[in-house]
């Protein structure tokens, strides 16, 4: 079987708003002045929690990377205990993931996420169903752009992992799919957006209603 799979945050998601929250909540947890602004630092947000610390912290002076562990674990509880009070799904994006599963692809997730964290969100946003495999941050012993989890996440999918396509929003994941020898499909309509082009993906997506016909270009 051919195989879709997707990042979650900035691709399926708009996690950035709960995500800055929890940053936010872990700053005051270690008595620090630093904050995040949901809009200006969407794009920080969604390359993950140490890269938010690390972010607000940079802002104070020089980086303690004992602090940024010491806050990891502060950030995935605050952000664990209100993990969908500002997310979203960004518009088309389940119209597009059922289309997929109607044209016979399979569907799944590849997120450097916890998984059990993805998987609370997904179910909170309704949607874990629609999705036949979830591979995250912690599933296995690598993390993208190691190829191995978007391996996974294919085969977990019912899939080929060399018939597969990786839709992202990101370098990780543009590195990912070159990483594993197939096409990645870089989504615009995000925070960091604006840089897609550069990343030479196989396709650029700038409303999910074109994926469909994308996927078929690409793998079939």
């Amino acid at each position: 079987m051919r195989t879709v799979i997707f990042d979650l945050d900035g691709t399926l998601a708009d996690t950035s708003g709960d995500l800055i929250a929890a940053a936010n909540a872990t700053f005051q947890a270690l008595d620090v002045a630093a904050r995040l602004d949901p809009g200006t630092d969407a794009g920080t947000a969604l390359r993950g929690g140490r890269a938010m610390l690390t972010l607000g912290l940079s802002r104070l002076g020089p980086v303690d990377d004992a602090l940024v562990d010491k806050g990891y674990p502060i950030l995935l509880e605050a952000y664990a205990a209100a993990i969908d009070h500002h997310t979203v799904l960004y518009p088309g994006a389940m119209d597009a993931v059922r289309a997929l599963s109607s044209a016979g692809y399979g569907v799944g997730i590849c997120t450097n996420k916890p998984e059990a964290l993805a998987e609370t969100l997904l179910t909170r946003l309704g949607v874990r169903d629609h999705f036949a495999s979830l591979v995250g941050a912690d599933t296995l012993a690598v993390r993208k752009p190691d190829p191995e989890p978007l391996r996974a996440a294919a085969l977990r999918a019912g899939g080929d992992p060399a018939r597969c396509l990786l839709v992202g929003d990101s370098i990780t994941d543009r590195k990912t799919a070159a990483a594993a020898g197939v096409p990645c499909v870089l989504v615009t309509f995000g925070p960091s957006g604006d840089d897609m082009a550069a990343l030479n993906p196989e396709a650029l997506l700038d409303d999910f209603a074109d994926l469909l016909p994308v996927t078929r270009g690409l793998i079939g």
